[in-house]
């Protein structure tokens, strides 16, 4: 009689003696019934060719192989190697493995191209996971990414909350984003001690040009200043506080407006004017 547990997280974590990382923010999938959710937001057709970052036991690995035209999956855990082996092994035609830190892999040179990005992200580097994907993946047209509740919300963020900022104003510049749903602490292994949530970002345009997004991080770098001369600090360049100032005046904003006070589409047309 085999004993083993039939959820492949929890067998994988047995079998190959895993124990989670937290200094990679390793929380591991162990309802599979959080999979079907992923799936249905991300709207998995059978030509996609999707990109998974933290492969971490192969869960959603799998999952996403049996459905998807060819499956990338990104992992910097070697110890994880074997049991995402074992996952993908069925599907070996269709997939990749990158044994790598997200943040260094080539995304130009991922071939065939992703068309969506789906993942459980480690909390460390999700913000810039997705944003790096979505101004170094033009060819992709969803995401759906697990999140901490606060990334999600500052993805989805209007002008002029509190959470409103750069993330905001960079990923919906290219996208529309929203919060699809919150997601129970009780489907990760170890149960993690923040609130996560599934955020959809739906691809509407071209990623920000980097002058645009450099001209961004300046206008939030200093949130108790106005952004004429949060920009002039972050340039080293005093006369841009006066040309942003005159550009807002033909704008129609107060020249000492804030940049969490302006929307994406307003502050790109600040930036072109």
């Amino acid at each position: 009689m085999n004993d083993a547990p039939t959820q492949p997280s929890i067998r994988r974590l047995q079998q190959f003696g895993v124990r989670p990382r937290r200094d990679l923010g390793q929380n591991f999938l162990i309802d599979s019934n959080i999979l079907g959710v992923i799936e249905r937001a991300a709207g998995i057709e059978t030509e996609d060719v999707v990109l998974e970052v933290g492969g971490g036991l192969g869960v959603l690995s799998e999952h996403l192989a049996a459905r998807a035209a060819h499956t990338h999956v990104v992992e910097v855990d070697r110890e994880l190697e074997e049991p995402l082996r074992e996952a993908l092994a069925p599907y070996a035609e269709t997939t990749t493995l990158h044994m790598i830190d997200a943040l260094k892999l080539d995304l130009a040179a991922l071939d065939p191209q992703p068309t969506k990005v789906v993942a459980n992200l480690p909390y460390n580097i999700a913000a810039t996971v997705i944003l790096d994907t979505v101004a170094g993946l033009p060819s992709v047209t969803r995401w759906v990414a697990m999140v901490q509740k606060e990334v999600g919300e500052r993805f989805a963020a209007a002008s002029g909350g509190k959470d409103y900022g750069i993330p905001s104003v960079l990923a919906q510049l290219a996208c529309d984003v929203r919060v699809h749903r919150k997601v129970p602490r009780t489907v990760f292994h170890p149960v993690p001690n923040v609130d996560s949530v599934l955020v959809v970002l739906d691809r509407t345009g071209p990623a920000a040009p980097p002058e645009l997004r450099d001209f961004v991080h300046g206008a939030f770098a200093h949130r108790r200043k106005a952004l004429a001369r949060s920009v002039a600090l972050h340039t080293g360049n005093g006369e841009e506080r006066d040309r942003i100032r005159a550009a807002l005046a033909r704008l129609g904003h107060p020249d000492d407006v804030r940049a969490e006070r302006l929307s994406p589409p307003e502050l790109a047309a600040l930036w072109n004017d």
